[in-house]
């Protein structure tokens, strides 16, 4: 579904990436993984037309480099930044309502899908969000990104800063959008849960992919782990 091939970013005159390469398939869940400053951020933000790029980014056979940011969401990427960028003056309900395609029918998601799959969403469904705790903006923000029926969706740092009860929520809910057929590019540092759900998994340094293989691969490579990952 989405093929990312000789990819280099830009913040300026400064060259961040440097010819990524990584695809993921349909219903797959992809770990990108490394320390902070490897360069992950600026590759979901390059896919989704948010830097300067060069390269090619194929969505279903369709280049999607140059597009702008909202045409790239309506083709069936969704993404999840880790700022979360909720909207704090709206009630959860609102926030949710955002999400949604207009004019869409037969969505995957509804919004009992998200209160079932949350019910602290639910309870809190009238308030506004910018009073919640940090790991309820994160399930709203997954669940509004996903009131959007994306096919693909990015997440950046989904389990940063939350409860270990919270994170294992966030585990589960991505092995269920891997069960309705959506794709996942999971940016995450904790390798617990990258290793544990992840089909395969990329692992970046110094702006290039590193390592491309499966995480029990990956479990079995102490070299890559402890030059690239391991603190």
């Amino acid at each position: 579904m989405l093929k990312v091939t000789d990819l280099h970013a830009f913040y300026g005159k400064s060259h961040v990436l440097h010819g990524v390469n990584l695809h993921v398939g349909q219903g797959e869940i992809v770990a990108l993984l490394g320390r902070n400053g490897s360069g992950r951020s600026t590759t979901a933000k390059a896919i989704m037309g948010l830097v300067a790029c060069q390269g090619s980014v194929l969505w279903k056979g369709q280049q999607a480099l140059g597009r702008k940011t909202f045409e790239i969401a309506h083709a069936g990427i969704g993404y999840v930044p880790e700022s979360r960028d909720i909207f704090p003056k709206l009630t959860v309900h609102q926030n949710l309502l955002l999400g949604q395609k207009r004019g869409q029918r037969n969505a995957r998601w509804s919004f009992d899908d998200m209160y079932r799959m949350f019910p602290r969403l639910r309870e809190r469904e009238h308030t506004e969000a910018g009073v919640l705790s940090g790991g309820e903006q994160q399930m709203l923000t997954l669940c509004r990104t996903l009131m959007g029926d994306p096919d693909l969706i990015i997440i950046d740092e989904p389990t940063e800063g939350l409860a270990p009860k919270i994170v294992e929520l966030v585990a589960q809910y991505l092995q269920a959008l891997r069960q309705r057929g959506v794709s996942v590019l999971l940016i995450e540092q904790k390798l617990t849960i990258a290793m544990h759900i992840s089909d395969r998994c990329f692992v970046m340094g110094h702006g290039s992919i590193v390592f491309d293989g499966s995480p029990d691969q990956l479990r079995n490579n102490a070299a890559i782990r402890k030059e690239w990952l391991e603190v």
